[in-house]
């Protein structure tokens, strides 16, 4: 008897974008996103909300990619900063991604964010947008 690892549910057919569907057709294409089941999502956007600093994020954001194939890309927008708003922060579409998740993960770096201002003042510095300051 072997253990399969659990996968996504599939999302109701026309409510998403995920081209999951598309999954089996597509020679050599990298099945890990399938591992990030409905309860996994949900302590991930967890951790996100609780991060501790910009290394911290830095990686989350490697070990996103590692176990999931999912990149995610964080850094400062091309006009002034006011708010956690002002940083762009995006997930690369990919087969078998859910359009809720690519939009669930940066709002969760989001409220992190926002509960650690720490890391975004971080951000923007690694950025040299508050050199001299």
């Amino acid at each position: 008897m072997s253990a399969t690892a659990p996968s996504r549910s599939p999302c109701p057919p026309g409510a998403c974008d995920c081209q999951r569907d598309q999954l089996d057709s597509l020679p050599g294409i990298d099945l890990r996103v399938l591992k990030l089941t409905r309860q996994e999502e949900k302590r991930l956007l967890e951790r996100l909300e609780n991060l501790k600093d910009l290394p911290d994020l830095e990686r989350m954001q490697q070990r996103i990619y590692e176990q999931l194939g999912i990149r995610v890309h964080i850094a400062p927008g091309f006009t002034e900063v006011r708010s956690m708003r002002g940083i762009n922060i995006g997930v690369e579409p990919r087969p078998g991604l859910c359009r809720k998740t690519r939009q669930s993960i940066p709002a969760a770096i989001r409220r992190g964010l926002e509960r650690n201002p720490e890391i975004a003042y971080a951000l923007l510095n690694a950025n040299d947008l508050l050199k001299d300051a």
